[in-house]
């Protein structure tokens, strides 16, 4: 009796370890270079751990592929109408990660408002001597203004938490949402009053073609000189030269960045020298717990497009 083929899937590997325990050798996993590439025998499926492009090309390429399984809540690494014309399903792993990436959004403003690297760095310094109250004065985040462009989910758990800091809350959304917590006081406002109102800036929006660039140097000058902006989105939703000019001329306070634009940037970046910007390697959802449920999702939704089922979170 011929022994039945375990399932064949490309992955941008190296894979987490977490990834691999719950695949339990249960499918042959191929190199991306099969995905640039193509081969003749048949693949089932595509797993896509980071942010490397899958478009319509990329799946010809794959005969007999019924399923691509993304890591994570954000797709735009992924041309999803091209997959829907194929009929492959799309899954990704949302909610699961709400609670981590908001809460990284609070970290970077506190961060930002408190300049805490650079007081740990003048802390680890032989410079540092004696102690001036006058010395590295930030930014308050308590009953300050917090204006968060992208009211989903995960805005929502931004907001929730701004809350809990007393923050005059508004924000900005393709529509205005009529289901926020009353307790939230949260007041639904134009793009451009967002800008020159907030104290902080919190882009959580997906990167479509709409927002792609949305923080440009127009955007940029109609922020308080004080102001604080903070992206936990994607890079490519803010203009990285108009913001290292922004910073550079201290148009703006301070940025705090989990993501960029490219990701991650060239070393000899110049928004890397300057000391009014706090730059995350992409940490949003990266806690223990988080990740794992990522892990347990994505490979869940893999296994089920692979024998054919409905996926348990599509795109």
């Amino acid at each position: 009796m011929t022994e039945q083929r375990k399932p064949r899937v490309v992955a941008d590997t190296p894979l987490a370890d977490t990834v691999l325990e719950l695949m339990d050798n249960r499918v042959e996993l191929l190199p991306w270079d099969v995905a640039l590439e193509g081969c003749d025998d048949p693949v089932d499926g595509l797993y896509t751990y980071g942010h490397l492009e899958v478009d319509g090309s990329v799946m010809d390429r794959l005969s007999g592929l019924k399923v691509i399984s993304n890591f994570g809540v954000g797709v735009d690494h992924i041309n999803v109408q091209d997959a829907r014309d194929r009929g492959i399903p799309v899954g990704n792993t949302p909610n699961v990660l709400n609670g981590a990436t908001a809460d990284m959004a609070l970290t970077l403003m506190l961060a930002s408002g408190r300049r805490l690297v650079e007081g740990d760095c003048y802390a680890r310094s032989a410079e540092f001597t004696y102690y001036d109250p006058g010395y590295m004065l930030g930014r308050e985040i308590h009953s300050e203004t917090v204006g968060i462009v992208g009211m989903g989910r995960i805005g929502l758990e931004v907001a929730r938490r701004c809350a809990a800091f007393n923050m005059n809350i508004l924000y900005y959304n393709r529509r205005e949402r009529t289901d926020l917590p009353p307790e939230l006081n949260a007041t639904y406002t134009s793009f451009d009053d967002l800008l020159t109102e907030s104290d902080y800036v919190v882009l959580v929006c997906p990167l479509t073609d709409e927002t792609r660039g949305l923080i440009g140097a127009e955007q940029l000058s109609k922020m308080k000189q004080t102001a604080i902006l903070i992206n936990i989105a994607r890079g490519g939703v803010v203009d990285t030269d108009a913001l290292t000019n922004a910073l550079k001329n201290c148009e703006i306070y301070h940025a705090g960045l989990d993501v960029t634009e490219p990701e991650p940037l060239p070393r000899g970046h110049e928004l890397l020298s300057l000391s009014n910007v706090t730059i995350a390697p992409h940490l949003g959802s990266a806690t223990e717990q988080t990740r794992f449920k990522m892990a347990e999702l994505s490979v869940e939704n893999l296994m089920l497009g692979l024998a054919g089922e409905p996926l348990r979170t599509t795109v």
